[in-house]
Order: structure tokens, then C-alpha cells, then sequence
């Protein structure tokens, strides 16, 4: 490709940024960065009442934690209105756009009179300029809208990234308004106007969006403005088979982040929801450029497999670096109310569980008993801290207090015991966990209990 390749993604601050946006703008990111090119953040705020800071801070992290890095923005269009009001004026100079002056009664009643008829529901185009067309006297105390006056004849057609030809007639679409009363542009205007400016060559984004296309096309179109290459990905369907969405079952991307999930497994994941590299299932971010060149995007919708994507994450998890988890497994900690420094959950802790965990929650489950006291189960106590074995534990709890304090020194402590009391290394290590760890399963033992602090061990296997 000789030209530069330039892409965007633009999300609407009126909710948090969720899965299906998360994946436009990862595969808008990674066309972009494959062929050297620009990705552009623009936040599409002209929904004044429902936009809001805390929605754009959302996305601005979720960009950051997922790390598709842009090059240019975050724009706003609430910024540049002045920009398409004057876009708008040359529009109406040039016969592509008029002021209609219908009340919302008027096309209510318009509406209504269209069904009732039994036809398409749309503008009638009462407002519109034709030749020996004598239009209605403008009335008084009404601000007028501004609508596109979009052709009457013809088809549009456009080869689509991922869907292949399309054509809508242009009968299909009627007059739509560019810019309301209040000077705030329309959502189809205000995109056409920004990707002209941004010199935008490529746009992917949800195939809720074909039905805009025709009408943006067609604005291209009359303001002479080069055409990008629109992609239109299907929608993603939750659990039950449903689209997800900001309005209907979709989580947000940082929801994620804080039920720990780690951004590399995350985007690996949704780079495989409707895009495929062969057999791959797990491929890192440079794989993913590399290999990113706009082909291979299904034509099916996407079902979110959260099942999946754990596997994906525990992948990740297994090769993350550990201290990098005990930084995370730290913030896990503390949102689940059990105080703990960042020096005191260490790379070792990680490195112990990290292969047992699918998210860096399920890791910080596991830690949590190194920091905060534990409740056995009544019924592992009493399967396990049997009166038989109580003598042992209070024995290893001498033993304990006295050895160096490390895997070896600890493991040649149960064994002394063991033998002492006649036992098998199941009879005294599953009481030992009971009561130190709170659970009859873990790691090696010995390794379990070198991490701890040699007194909590002592304490509760004394307190039988």
C-alpha cells in the first residue's frame, strides 16, 4: 500500500467501553501498526445529555491498560463544532444540504399518516429545494434543523473488508438531519466530517453501522471528500446467544482488569473472536501485527466463551514474570479487604501458585492466608485434625520453632515427626494444611510453610 495507512477508533462516552469496541479498536490497532500507519482516539461526545468524564476516563484506561497506544488524540467533537457548522454552511451555499423547519408534532403526525397508508416510515421531504417546487412559508418561533439532501436516484455500492459488496438504493434512505437546532451535529455527519479531516483511509467498526454507511458515503460524496475503506465486523453474542452491548449484558473491559485478567491474554482473546491466524491459539502482541493485514475476519458473529478466555489467561499467568504478579496479586489482596505491602507478597508466592490460578484473583485467594487469620471447614477438621494426630502437630510445632527456616530444613522437620509418631506423610501434611492453610489441598508443604512467617505456623498448630 502506498498510502498512509490511517485508522481510528471512536467511541461514545456514554458508558463504559465494553468488548465489542474493545475488539474494533484492537483490530483498527493492529491494521494500523501492520502497514506503519496511524491510529487516531476520537471520543464521539455530541450525546450531551448521556455523555459523561467519568466515561471518558473509562476508556482512556481501558485503551491504556489493553495498550493500543494511539498516535494522534483523544479528540472530542464537542471541540469542534464550529468546524462543522461551517461545514454545514458551505454545504447549504452548495444545494447539498436545506433548513427544514418541521416540528417534532409535524413529524410525528407525518409518521403516523405513513403507517396508517401502509408505507415506509421516513422524511417526506416537504422541506426540500426542487426546481418549480414553491416550498411553505417559514414559520415563526421554530429553529430549524439542517438536513443532507441526500440523492433520489441510484444505488450505493462499496466493497466491505469483511462482508464483501454491498448495495443499498439510495430509496432506501431518506433526508437525514446533519445538524440540529442547537448547532450540535448528527452522529452521521459529525464521523464523515472528522474521518475527512483525519485523513482517515480505513475504518473498522460493528456491522450495527452498515445501515449509516449509504448516507456517509453520500456525504463523501458531496463534499468531494476522499472515501475511506469501511470493514463491518459482526457483533459479538453473549452466553445466550444474544448481541452483548453497553445496554444488555456486556462487561466493561477494566471490569476485567479487576477481576484479574491479565491485558496480553485479554487481547489475545479478543483478536480470536472474529479473526484467525490458521491453527494459533496463543500469540503475542508482535505476532499479532505481524500477521494483522485486514484478511481472514469472519462473517459470523463471535460467541464470547468465558471459559475460553479463562484458559487463555491461565496460559499467561503461567509465563507472567512473578514479580510482576505479586504486584498484581498485592491490588487483588487489598481489594478483598486483607492488608498486605507490596514487599511482603513476593515473587516466590507467585511462582509457588501461580500454575493452580486462572486469574490473578484466584492467585490472591491462595495468598490471602499468608496475610489474614483462616477458618477450616468443621468437616476438614474434623476428617483430619484427628485426636490421634494432635500429638504429632504439637510435636512438628516444637520442631518448628527451632530448625532454619527453609524448604529443606522444614521438609527433614515433618520427617523427624513422622517418624517419631509412626505416621505417613498424608496423615500429618493434610492436618498441617488444615490448620495452617485454612484447606487440605495445596502445594508441597514444606515449600507452602517456608513462605509463611514462622510464627503464624507455630500459633495455629498449636491451636488445636
Amino acid at each position: 500500500m502506498t498510502q498512509k495507512i490511517r485508522t481510528r477508533i471512536a467511541p461514545s462516552p456514554t458508558g463504559f467501553l465494553h468488548l465489542g469496541t474493545a475488539r474494533t479498536a484492537l483490530f483498527s490497532w493492529a491494521f494500523a501498526r501492520h502497514f506503519g500507519g496511524d491510529f487516531v482516539l476520537r471520543i464521539e461526545d455530541t450525546d450531551v445529555a448521556r455523555s459523561t468524564q467519568a466515561s471518558v476516563e473509562q476508556i482512556l484506561q481501558a485503551m491504556h491498560w489493553l495498550g493500543l497506544d494511539y498516535d494522534e488524540g483523544p479528540f472530542y467533537q464537542m471541540q469542534r463544532l464550529e468546524r462543522y457548522q461551517a461545514v454545514v454552511e458551505q454545504m447549504l451555499a452548495a444545494g447539498t444540504a436545506y433548513r427544514c423547519y418541521c416540528t417534532p408534532e409535524e413529524l410525528d403526525a407525518m409518521r403516523e399518516a405513513q403507517k396508517a397508508r401502509g408505507e415506509k416510515t421516513g422524511y417526506d421531504g416537504r422541506w426540500r429545494p426542487e426546481p418549480g417546487k414553491v416550498l411553505p412559508p417559514v414559520p415563526d418561533g421554530v429553529k430549524p434543523v439542517v438536513r443532507f439532501r441526500n440523492p433520489a436516484e441510484g444505488d450505493v455500492t462499496w466493497n466491505d473488508l469483511v462482508k464483501g459488496p454491498i448495495t443499498i438504493n439510495n430509496r432506501e434512505i431518506d433526508d437525514l438531519i446533519i445538524l440540529r437546532p442547537d448547532g450540535v451535529p448528527t452522529y452521521n455527519f459529525a464521523v464523515v466530517v472528522d474521518d475527512w479531516d483525519m485523513a482517515i483511509t480505513h475504518v473498522f467498526r460493528g456491522d450495527e453501522h452498515v445501515n449509516n454507511t449509504p448516507w456517509q458515503i453520500n456525504i463523501f460524496r458531496a463534499l468531494g471528500a476522499p472515501l475511506p475503506q469501511f470493514g463491518h465486523v459482526p457483533v459479538i453474542l453473549g452466553d445466550d446467544g444474544l448481541k452483548l452491548s453497553k445496554r444488555r449484558g456486556a462487561v466493561s473491559v477494566t471490569a476485567y482488569e479487576e477481576m484479574g485478567y491479565l491485558p496480553e491474554a485479554m487481547l489475545n482473546y479478543l483478536a480470536r473472536l472474529g479473526w484467525s491466524h490458521g491453527d494459533d491459539e496463543l500469540f503475542s502482541r508482535e505476532q499479532l501485527v505481524s500477521w494483522f493485514d485486514g484478511e481472514h475476519l469472519s462473517k459470523s458473529p463471535a460467541q464470547w466463551d468465558a471459559a475460553k478466555l479463562a484458559w487463555v489467561n491461565a496460559q499467561y499467568l503461567k509465563q507472567a514474570d512473578d514479580a510482576r504478579l505479586a504486584t498484581l496479586a498485592t491490588a487483588q489482596l487489598r481489594r478483598k479487604g486483607v492488608a498486605a505491602s507490596d514487599a511482603q507478597v513476593t515473587p516466590a508466592h507467585c511462582a509457588l501458585f501461580k500454575d493452580r490460578c486462572t486469574t490473578t484473583a484466584d492467585l490472591a485467594d491462595w495468598l490471602a492466608m499468608y496475610f489474614a487469620p483462616v477458618t477450616p471447614s468443621p468437616e476438614e477438621q474434623a476428617q483430619h485434625v484427628t485426636e490421634a494426630v494432635k500429638p504429632a502437630l504439637l510435636a512438628l510445632a516444637a520442631r518448628l520453632a527451632t530448625v532454619d527456616w527453609e524448604k529443606a530444613a522444614i521438609n527433614q522437620a515433618i520427617k523427624d515427626t513422622i517418624a517419631e509418631h509412626g505416621l505417613k506423610m498424608p496423615q500429618l501434611a493434610i492436618p498441617v494444611r488444615v490448620l495452617v492453610c485454612g484447606r487440605a489441598q495445596t502445594p508441597s508443604v514444606d515449600a507452602v510453610l517456608s513462605l509463611f512467617d514462622r510464627k503464624i505456623v507455630i500459633d495455629r498448630l498449636q491451636a488445636l
